[in-house]
C-alpha cells in the first residue's frame, strides 16, 4: 500500500510542488513572531505551587463560535500531590475571563484570589498524600489580545482569499491561559486529554486524539467529543471551528497496525481542489519520516489539519493548525509529532530540539522527495546563519518569545547542527539508529539537550562534549583563511581558522576540501584540531582550484582562498594509515598511522553484512579483536568523530 502513495509522487511534485523559498521555509518561525515584546507569564512562586501537584488529565468542555472569541465553559483537571500537603490549587488564567466557581474534589472553594493571570484557590479542607486532586473552574469571557507565538491565545478571524470565518488556538509558547485554566509547565504532561465543543450545527470542530462522538442538543447545536489517550504538553491541546470541508486520507507507515487516517479540515469554497494535491504529500511523508524516527508516535488516533488563516502552522498534537500546504511547511510540522510532541523540550532553553530536527526534517524530505532543491535548501540555511556573527541555539532568556523563535538560531543554525551531528556520525545508519533511540527513550515526556547528546554518544560510542560546547552553548560559525602551493605532485595546504565570535574563538571539526587538478577532482577531508593547520597531500596533474566544504556540511565562511608561492614548508606530513597483517591468521589486526583519533572499529562480511562493532581507544596501537571470523574477504571501517577509514583485508585460517 505504501507504493500508493509514492507512484503518484513523481506527479505530484511536478504539478504542485512549491520550490522551497526562503519564504516558504521562514512561514512557520516568522509568522510565529509578533510585533509585540512577548514574555513569560507566571511568576516563579506561582510556578513552584502550582508543580505541588502533577497532571494526570484535563478535560475542556467549551461552548465556542467560528465568528467570536467568547468562550463560556468549564475545564477539569485531576492531578495527583508531589507535596505531601495541598492547600492552595494554583493555575493560571487571563484575567480577561471572569470565574464563575470553582469545585475542588465536590466542594465550592470560597477564597480566589488573582494577580494578573496567577490565579490561586485556597482550599477549605487542605489535601494530603494520597488524595487525588479533582478541580473544576467555571469560567466566561472574550480572549485578549495576548502573547502567543503566532498573534493571540486564542483568535477569530475571516481568510481573506475563501472567505471562511475560523475561530483557532494557538498556546505555545505562554498563551494556553489565554483560552482556558491551565498549568504551564512543560514537564508536566498530562496523560490524556478530552476535548468538547458545544458549536452550531454548521461547523466542525479539529482537536485532539479522535472524535468519539457528536451529539445533538436540544437548542440544535452540536456537541463534538475528542479524546486523546496519548501524554500531552499544555501548548499543543487546541481547538478549531469553521464551517470546515472534511477531506480524509490514509498513510500506512511500516509497522503500524492499521492505516493511519489524516483527516483534513479545509475551507469551503474551492480550497480542496486546490490543495488536494499538496495535502496528498502528507501521506508519504509520514511513512518516510516513520522510517526515519520511529512509526509516527499517535498512529493508532490519527494525524490532520485544521486550516486557519494564522500566517503559518502550529504543531498541535495529532492535528496541526495550518494556513496553507507548501511542501517544507507540512513536513515541518508533521515532523513536530516526533520532535516536540512525542518528545517535548523540558525547557524553552532547548527549543532547538523541537525546531531544529522539525527544521532538518524539511531539508531530509526535500532530499528523498525532490533532492535538487535540498542542495538549495542548506545553502540558504548556511547563508541565514552566518548572516550575523555570534547567537547560540541555547535560548538564554526564555521570557522573551521573540528570542525563543528567533529565525536565524532556533530554526536554521539548530538545523545546520542537526546536519553537523549527522556529518560527525559519518554513517546515516548510526545517526538515524540515534534518533530512533531518543525517541524511544524519552517517548511520552519531556527531554534536555544533556538527555539528548547522552542517548547519542551511547549510540555511537563517542564523546560529544567537545561539540555541544561549540555548537550548542558556542556562539558563531567557524572562518577560513587558506593558502596552497603545489611542488611537483606535492600539494602544500596552510589553513587557518577563526570563529567569528569571541565565545567560540575555534572551532575542533573535520573539514572537507575538494581538489580540482588537470588530472580529475580528489575529496580529502582533514583533522583541523589548531586553529593553523598545515596539510602536505599527493596529487595527480596540475590543481586548477580548492574548494572548502563542497559538499556544504558546514555554515562556514571563506575568508580567503588563494595560492602561496612562498609556502614551502609545511609542519605535518599527513601519513597513509597501515592495517595489518593482511591477510590476517591471527586473533587481531593493528591499525597505525590514522591520521584522527579512532573511537569505533565495524567489520563487514563481502556482502555488505554487519558482522562486529567494537569500541576503540587511542592508548598505544590500536587492535581490532577478529578471533571469531571465519576465512574469507572482509571490509573494514575505522571511525572516529567526523572521519573514518576504510580498508578490504583478508582472513586466514
Amino acid at each position: 500500500m505504501k507504493k500508493h502513495y509514492l507512484l503518484p509522487l513523481l506527479f505530484l511534485l511536478l504539478t504542485c510542488f512549491l520550490p522551497a523559498t526562503a519564504q516558504e521555509t521562514e512561514i512557520c518561525s516568522l509568522g510565529r513572531i509578533g510585533l509585540l515584546e512577548r514574555k513569560a507569564i507566571a511568576a516563579p512562586a506561582h510556578v513552584q505551587r502550582m508543580n505541588q501537584y502533577n497532571v494526570s488529565f484535563y478535560k475542556l468542555d467549551l461552548e465556542l463560535e467560528r465568528n467570536t472569541t467568547g468562550i463560556t465553559g468549564h475545564v477539569t483537571t485531576i492531578a495527583h500531590l508531589t507535596s505531601t500537603r495541598l492547600d492552595t490549587f494554583a493555575f493560571e488564567l487571563h484575567p480577561a475571563y471572569q470565574i464563575d466557581s470553582v469545585i475542588v474534589n465536590g466542594v465550592k472553594q470560597a477564597t480566589i484570589s488573582r494577580t494578573a493571570g496567577d490565579v490561586s484557590v485556597k482550599l477549605a479542607t487542605p489535601l494530603t498524600q494520597p488524595d487525588k486532586l479533582t478541580a473544576t473552574v467555571y469560567y466566561n469571557g472574550n480572549a485578549p489580545v495576548g502573547n502567543a507565538a503566532i498573534g493571540s491565545g486564542f483568535t477569530s478571524a475571516t481568510e481573506p482569499a475563501w472567505g471562511n470565518q475560523v475561530t483557532w488556538s494557538l498556546s505555545e509558547p505562554y498563551a494556553a491561559y489565554e483560552w482556558w485554566p491551565v498549568k504551564q509547565v512543560l514537564t508536566d504532561k498530562a496523560d490524556s486529554v478530552h476535548v468538547f465543543v458545544t458549536t452550531s450545527a454548521d461547523n466542525k470542530v479539529g482537536s485532539n486524539g479522535l472524535l468519539t462522538k457528536v451529539v445533538e442538543l436540544p437548542d440544535g447545536r452540536r456537541r463534538h467529543e475528542w479524546k486523546s489517550k496519548y501524554p500531552i504538553a499544555y501548548y499543543l491541546i487546541s481547538v478549531a471551528v469553521s464551517n470546515y470541508e472534511e477531506y480524509l486520507i490514509y498513510a500506512n507507515p511500516a509497522g503500524a497496525a492499521a492505516p493511519v487516517p489524516i483527516l483534513n479540515y479545509v475551507y469551503r469554497g474551492g480550497a480542496l481542489e486546490t490543495l488536494k494535491p499538496q495535502i496528498d504529500l502528507t501521506a508519504p511523508f509520514m511513512e518516510y519520516f516513520s522510517g526515519l524516527f520511529t512509526l509516527y508516535p499517535f498512529a493508532s488516533e490519527k494525524y490532520g489539519h485544521s486550516m486557519a488563516p494564522m500566517g503559518g502552522g502550529m504543531e498541535h498534537q495529532t492535528m496541526t493548525t495550518q494556513s496553507t500546504f507548501t511542501f517544507t511547511l507540512t513536513a515541518h510540522e508533521l515532523a513536530h509529532q516526533w520532535f516536540g510532541n512525542n518528545v517535548t523540550c523540558a525547557s524553552w532553553q532547548d527549543i532547538w530540539l523541537n525546531e531544529g530536527f522539525a527544521s532538518y526534517a524539511e531539508y531530509l524530505a526535500l532530499q528523498q522527495f525532490n533532492a535538487p532543491a535540498a542542495a538549495s535548501w542548506m545553502q540558504d540555511a548556511h547563508t541565514v546563519v552566518v548572516q550575523q556573527p555570534g547567537g547560540s541555539i541555547f535560548v538564554p532568556d526564555t521570557t522573551n518569545v521573540s528570542r525563543i523563535f528567533n529565525y536565524r538560531l532556533t530554526y536554521k543554525k539548530s538545523a545546520a547542527v542537526v546536519h553537523l551531528l549527522r556529518y560527525v556520525f559519518n554513517n546515516d545508519a548510526l545517526f538515524f539508529q540515534a534518533l530512533q533511540n531518543y525517541q524511544a527513550q524519552y517517548r511520552d515526556t519531556a527531554a534536555t539537550t544533556a538527555d539528548l547528546q547522552r542517548v547519542l554518544e551511547e549510540t555511537a560510542d563517542m564523546d560529544l562534549d567537545y561539540f555541544f560546547e561549540q555548537w550548542y552553548t558556542g556562539e558563531g560559525h567557524p572562518q577560513f583563511s587558506v593558502e596552497w602551493n603545489q611542488l611537483g605532485d606535492q600539494l602544500l595546504l596552510a589553513s587557518e581558522q577563526t570563529g567569528s565570535s569571541p565565545v567560540t574563538p575555534f572551532f575542533n571539526l573535520d573539514v572537507e576540501y575538494l581538489i580540482r587538478t588537470t588530472a580529475g577532482n580528489q575529496l580529502v577531508k582533514l583533522p583541523h584540531d589548531e586553529q593553523r593547520k598545515e596539510y602536505v597531500l599527493e596529487v595527480a596533474g596540475e590543481v586548477t582550484g580548492i574548494e572548502v566544504d563542497p559538499n556544504r556540511w558546514l555554515p562556514d565562511v571563506v575568508l580567503k582562498m588563494e595560492r602561496n608561492m612562498a609556502l614551502a614548508s609545511p609542519t605535518e606530513q599527513l601519513a597513509t594509515p597501515v592495517v595489518y597483517p593482511n591477510p590476517a591468521s591471527k586473533d587481531y589486526l593493528l591499525v597505525s598511522d590514522l591520521p584522527f583519533a579512532p573511537t569505533s572499529a565495524i567489520i563487514y562480511d563481502a556482502t555488505g553484512r554487519l558482522i562486529s562493532q567494537q569500541p576503540l581507544h587511542r592508548s598505544g596501537e590500536i587492535r581490532v579483536h577478529i578471533a571469531n571470523l571465519p576465512a574469507g574477504l572482509f571490509l573494514l571501517q575505522v571511525n572516529g568523530h567526523s572521519q573514518s577509514y576504510r580498508t578490504n583485508f583478508v582472513r586466514m585460517r
